[in-house]
């Protein structure tokens, strides 16, 4: 099993440029399943989670190469509508293939899906909803059966909850129902975005008729296309607060700096400075780091995703602070072991409390998800020492050659087996 070995006390400094988007690739590529004709993909980032999701494509019968930095998906002959558990169980994403199976065969076999343990995360949202567009469904043995006998009718749903996996799946199997339908309390996360945009773009007709509406009318006809992919925002994010942890001098380039504008606007709240440009941005960390309280939530709120590295940033701050965990129950499994490099956080509930005013010392770590992964990464950069990383596959699902990067912009990490 490999490791990370990271030495700590080095500011980052120079440039680093952002990979293609995790979370908008995934839908994306589940999207494909709409089309029979050829479809060329750009700006993916070489992740596992992309690796299993191309696999599960493959494996439902869709043509894929890769062709100078392209991928290129071909589904005229695919006619398999069986998502397996061995492919759907280590990524929450595989479910969305549901939507575009069920509006291409009208019937679909697709395992419960899988993913970091940060959380329930059920599909209840996604099923009731595709219940309103006719589809009959069964939970039997870890699977769910569902049909169409009438096929996909367009429909007015509200979704009870802000979810971004059930409104991805959702805009993508309306994308090909007999009518209209209205999505109401829709996610409005980039990604799904980015999903509208490559379907508009392959044919769909699908607008945004208020902050959190869409309505799609349904097609019957799909177009060839290419698209590139949006920035990892994550990643990016990743990068500022890896920059401030550290004191560093860091130019974070390929990201469009208007998409983290909370995450830049949280930054400099805290004493960073941050100089925005057209594409990129300056981020120059400061030693006194003040405190602050702050929660998660939905787009444009500050993302779940970056609150483990953000925590790590808090632990150096000034005074005691605060974060307030409101997507996902189980998302403060990475304390523990920066209690074990020497901070002081406690936790009450969805509550963490960060006393501040600590310095990390190196320790031997454990990765419990991928985002808890990245944050051990940002507390040994800044601790004394040689920490080591364990279970590092949770990092390769979503950060793109994360040592490689690193390494360039002056941390001295490296991966041993």
């Amino acid at each position: 099993m490999q490791k990370l070995e990271v030495f700590g006390a080095n500011k980052l400094k120079g440039q680093i440029n952002i990979s293609g988007s995790k979370n908008a690739s995934l839908p994306i590529l589940a999207a494909t399943l709409l089309s029979s004709k050829k479809v060329n993909l750009k700006n993916l980032p070489k992740v596992k989670d992309i690796e299993t999701m191309i696999n599960l494509l493959q494996s439902l019968g869709s043509k894929i190469r890769f062709k100078k930095k392209k991928l290129i998906i071909n589904n005229s002959t695919q006619n398999k509508n069986f998502a397996s558990y061995s492919l759907v169980k280590t990524m929450r994403a595989g479910i969305l293939v549901l939507g575009p199976l069920l509006a291409k065969f009208g019937k679909a076999k697709v395992s419960l899906p899988g993913g970091c343990a940060i959380g329930t995360r059920p599909i209840d949202i996604h099923l009731k909803a595709f219940s309103k567009l006719g589809v009959k469904y069964n939970i039997t043995q870890g699977y769910v059966h569902a049909s169409t006998p009438k096929g996909l009718v367009g429909s007015k749903i509200r979704f009870p909850k802000i979810s971004v996996g059930a409104t991805e799946n959702l805009i993508i199997a309306a994308s090909l129902a007999k009518g209209t339908t209205i999505l109401s309390n829709c996610a409005i996360e980039p990604e799904i975005k980015d999903l509208v945009n490559f379907l508009n773009k392959i044919g769909c007709k699908i607008k945004w008729v208020g902050k959190r509406k869409i309505k799609i009318d349904g097609v019957n006809q799909i177009n060839e296309t290419t698209y590139s992919v949006m920035f990892d925002r994550i990643e990016a994010g990743t990068y500022l607060v890896a920059a401030a942890a550290t004191e560093g001098n860091l130019k974070i380039k390929n990201i469009i700096p208007k998409i983290i504008k909370t995450e830049i606007d949280t930054l400099r709240k805290i004493g960073t400075k941050i100089v925005v440009k057209k594409n990129e941005v300056n981020v120059i960390g400061k030693k006194i780091i003040k405190s602050i309280n702050i929660k998660t939530a939905p787009y444009p709120g500050f993302p779940t995703d970056l609150q483990a590295q953000l925590m790590v940033l808090l632990c150096k701050a000034n005074k005691k602070s605060l974060i307030k965990e409101d997507i996902f129950e189980n998302r403060f499994m990475h304390v523990a072991e920066l209690n074990r490099m020497g901070a002081q956080i406690s936790i009450n509930g969805n509550r963490a409390i960060i006393q501040g005013n600590i310095n990390f010392a190196a320790a031997e770590l454990m990765a419990t998800d991928l985002r808890a992964s990245v944050s051990l990464i940002l507390a040994a950069l800044i601790a004394n020492g040689k920490s080591v990383i364990n279970r590092i596959y949770h990092l390769d699902r979503g950060y793109e050659n994360i040592e490689k990067k690193l390494k360039k912009i002056g941390a001295r990490i490296r991966r041993i087996k």
